[in-house]
């Protein structure tokens, strides 16, 4: 089951790579970014080149300072003002969010290991100490249907999804969430008999398993020369999500 899954999810994961336009993350994805402010950008990035081609040219050199002031001055009160608004409406799930803005987010710490001094051996030594042994899998050779589980329905896998936030960081094939939503809305039954032998048989396949680390530092560390000073957060892959909301919604 887990080769009839892994070629379908597969199959289907490479035609969204292949026509999902990807989103692209720049130093302008903010919330308090306007088009008044890419106007100023442009003009004071026309501006500083105008200036560098000729550095000689007195009205040039102002006309660049100026752009720079008016731009970086412009940046100043939206986004002064959105951290206000968002301090003022905090709540006990944004909680860490607002204290990002009031106190600010410190510099990551690169791991410092003794005896690592390469990426490869940074590398080898956090996946050592994080994980110690790989696990051996283990499937039975005939997997049995529980005869008292229902028949996954549709609207299961619209709920589990309903619940689900299209802005949660994908794992290893880089589909969100929001992508699913849509090809639910298009095609459910496409997700639904994916799913639906996984559900009959109780069996979670490696594919699923697959995820991405992503190696933090932890605050109040007296040093990071020890793996012990950092902590992994692990991406899954969306689909993987799904099917665990649905069967957490069942057990619950």
């Amino acid at each position: 089951m887990n080769i009839w899954f892994k070629t379908n999810l597969d199959r289907i994961t490479a035609e969204l790579a292949l026509y999902t336009p990807v989103k692209r993350v720049t130093f302008r994805s903010k919330p308090w970014w306007s088009d008044l402010l890419s106007q100023l950008r442009k003009a004071y990035n026309s501006a500083l080149r105008s200036s560098k081609a000729d550095r000689f040219d007195a009205g040039l050199l102002a006309s660049g300072r100026a752009a720079r002031t008016a731009y970086f001055k412009a940046i100043k009160k939206p986004k002064r003002d959105h951290g206000s608004d968002f301090l003022a409406s905090a709540t006990p799930q944004t909680v860490w969010t607002a204290k990002k803005f009031a106190v600010g987010r410190p510099s990551p710490r690169f791991p410092e290991l003794p005896g690592a001094t390469t990426p490869l051996e940074l590398n080898s030594a956090l996946l050592n100490h994080f994980f110690p042994g790989e696990p051996a899998w283990h499937f039975d050779s005939i997997l049995l249907p529980f005869r008292d589980s229902p028949a996954l329905a549709v609207d299961e896998v619209g709920r589990a999804l309903a619940t689900s936030s299209p802005s949660s960081a994908p794992g290893p094939d880089m589909t969100s969430n929001s992508v699913w939503k849509r090809i639910y809305r298009v095609a459910p039954h496409l997700i639904l008999d994916l799913l639906a032998p996984l559900v009959a048989h109780g069996f979670h396949p490696p594919a699923l398993k697959m995820a991405d680390g992503i190696v933090l530092d932890q605050l109040g560390k007296p040093s990071y020369d020890s793996p012990s000073s950092f902590r992994v957060i692990v991406l899954l892959q969306t689909f993987s999500k799904i099917l665990e909301r649905i069967m957490n919604s069942r057990l619950s």
